[in-house]
């Protein structure tokens, strides 16, 4: 998946607080609605809270995801 296409899902998702899949580029996945992302190069992650994990955020680089959907 381009990282143009990967940005766009997670920036949309973020906006309206809907849920996605990550697929990582070693082939694991996280489901879970984005809280914030940062494009930029300094930072290049998105944050998010896990499904199940309530009191949970983990920052994922974006380098490291190969796909994204809305779950």
């Amino acid at each position: 998946m381009q990282y143009e296409s990967i940005v766009e899902v997670l920036g949309y998702a973020t906006g309206h607080e809907r849920q996605v899949r990550i697929t990582t580029t070693d082939a694991r996945e996280v489901v879970g609605v984005p809280t914030s992302l940062d494009p930029d190069i300094g930072a290049h992650e998105v944050y998010l809270h896990p499904v199940g994990a309530d009191d949970v955020e983990i920052a994922i680089s974006l380098a490291q995801i190969a796909r994204v959907e809305m779950a």
